[in-house]
Formats: C-alpha cells, structure tokens, sequence
C-alpha cells in the first residue's frame, strides 16, 4: 500500500531522531551550533522497495550512518549538504544529490538549518535486479556505477529529479492504503527506471530496438492493455535497454513505450464510454488507470472533453 505519512515537528532530538530513523535509517544524529531545538519536516512516500521523502531538521547537524541493505540519494531543496565521500569533502545543493552507498559507514558533517532535502532510498537487491531488465546488462552493483555526486541540471537527469520532487510536493491526501498494489509497484518502478536512465549507462548487451521487437512489444500492449506495464516489463520483452526501446518508439512510433500504453488504454476507454453502461470510475479500473482523476486528465487531453461529458 502507497503510505504518506506527514509527520508532527518534533521538538526534542530524541524524538526527531526516532521518527527519521524509523522512516530511513538507524544513525548517529548530533546537533551544531548550540541548543537549538529541531524544527522537524518529514513526509515519506513508502513504495516497498522504494521510499521517497522530505526531510529537514531545521537547525544545524551532523549524522553518522552506514545505510544497511540500501541505496540512498539525498537531493537538497534548500540549504546544503556536506558530508565525506570516497575523495574528500563534498557539498551538494539544489539542482544536485549526493549518493550514499550500501552498508558503508557514511558522515554527513553539516546538513544546514536551511536545508530541506528529498531523500530517495532504494533496496539494494531490488534496484539491482531492476537494473539488470531496465539496462539490459547482467546484474552488477548498481552503486558502483554511480558517481558520489548527481548532476540533476539537464535532460534526463532533470526529468527524473522534477519527477520525484513533484512526488513530494504532491502527496496525495488519505490514510495508507488508498491504492492498490500494482499501482504501487508502478509508481516504485517509474523513480527506479528514471534514476537507473539518468545516471547509469546501458549494460555492453543493450542493442537499438528493431522494428520486430517493437512489434512484439505493442502486440502485447493491445493484447492485454490493463496489465500493470511498467517499462521495465516493455523492454524485457523486447531485448534490450529501456533506454534503447525508448529510442526505437520515438524513431517507429514517434512517442515513448508508456506513452503508447496509455494511448491504447485511452482508445479502449472511449469506446466503453460510448457504447456501455460502465460508470467513469469502471471504465478508469478496467483499463489500467491508477485513478479516475488521472484517467479524466489524460482523456481530457486527448479527446478535449471529459470522460462524464462524454459518458453523457
């Protein structure tokens, strides 16, 4: 189930303390600079495999941790944060994210009082079997593919942090638990297959899509339009990268692998909408969408009206 879990500001450091460690990470927390009471922000996405969330402490600290079992990427909204990599100090602000590695003892030596970050963490085995489908290459430590700083000014690097930032900032109202699982799998393969595109290159067995294989692919599409894609899948069952099939739709198709699914699905949508009784919210569930709201969105932006005025 997707958990979105705002947290109170906690106003004592034990407590703060907790509350973070319980969402990411065991830690050594010490605050600078005095007495400072925290001024705690922290709301998480939980995904499984996948967790993304805000975080600030709103004084000046330090934090000590070894990450276990888990890929951690730290990108500042605000402020700074230094911490020591492989090379020396190192400073990320907006714009960048530093990459803490599994299992290895890490220090943040000054996460400023200004500073709000979106931490991304992912499972270490999951990210690397992912990686295997989503860059076509046998499995490998991800983590050591990866520089010690992200660069999120440009292409692909600043869709994906726009991705997640807009995760953050538009949590979705609700208790835990208001969708269901295949979306939440979903959602936890879009920030993997961004990050691992962005910042990961194709493994030496990825080759360029060929018209075949893109057959293939939208054979599966229109046969069974409702199944839970992810691209991850589309590419599997293609052969190759996601990043080499992508290439290969826009160059055939002239759009994206997902791109295409939810133009099918959409297709498959309006004619129910014509031609049954089905309600909006029927129609959105039978073909895959992960809410009526974004359904109407996508309809609206296909079709220019809405799937009620429509159904009317």
């Amino acid at each position: 189930m997707v958990d979105t879990r705002p947290r109170g500001t906690a106003r004592d450091w034990p407590r703060a303390s907790r509350d973070v460690a319980r969402a990411y990470f065991p830690h050594t927390l010490r605050p600078l600079g005095g007495a400072h009471p925290p001024r705690l922000t922290l709301h998480t996405l939980d995904l499984g495999a996948c967790l993304v969330g805000q975080v600030g402490w709103g004084a000046d600290v330090a934090i000590e941790c070894d990450y276990p079992d888990s890929l951690e990427v730290n990108l500042p909204l605000t402020g700074h944060v230094e911490s020591r990599g492989r090379f020396g100090t190192l400073t990320s602000v907006a714009g960048q994210g530093t990459v803490f590695r599994p299992d290895t003892p890490s220090l943040i030596s000054h996460w400023d009082a200004t500073c709000t970050v979106v931490g991304v963490k992912f499972d270490r085995a999951w990210i690397e079997l992912e990686a295997e489908r989503i860059l076509a290459t046998d499995r490998a430590r991800v983590d050591s593919l990866l520089p010690e700083q992200l660069n999120c000014a440009s292409g692909t690097a600043a869709a994906w942090h726009q991705f997640v930032l807009g995760l953050v900032s538009h949590l979705p109202p609700g208790r835990p638990g208001d969708q269901t699982d295949p979306f939440r799998h979903q959602l936890a393969s879009a920030v993997a297959t961004g990050f691992l595109t962005a910042f990961v290159p194709d493994g030496p067995a990825a080759g360029t899509a060929r018209p075949r294989a893109i057959r293939q692919v939208v054979d599966a599409v229109h046969d069974d339009p409702a199944r839970p894609w992810v691209a991850a899948d589309l590419a599997e069952l293609a052969g190759t990268s996601v990043r080499r099939l992508q290439e290969g739709f826009r160059h055939w198709l002239g759009c994206t692998p997902m791109q295409y699914v939810t133009e099918v699905r959409l297709t498959r949508a309006h004619c129910d909408l014509r031609d049954s009784h089905l309600t909006v919210a029927d129609v959105s569930a039978r073909w895959g969408f992960s809410s009526p709201s974004r359904f109407a969105a996508a309809y609206a932006k296909r079709y220019g009206t809405t799937p009620s005025a429509n159904r009317r």
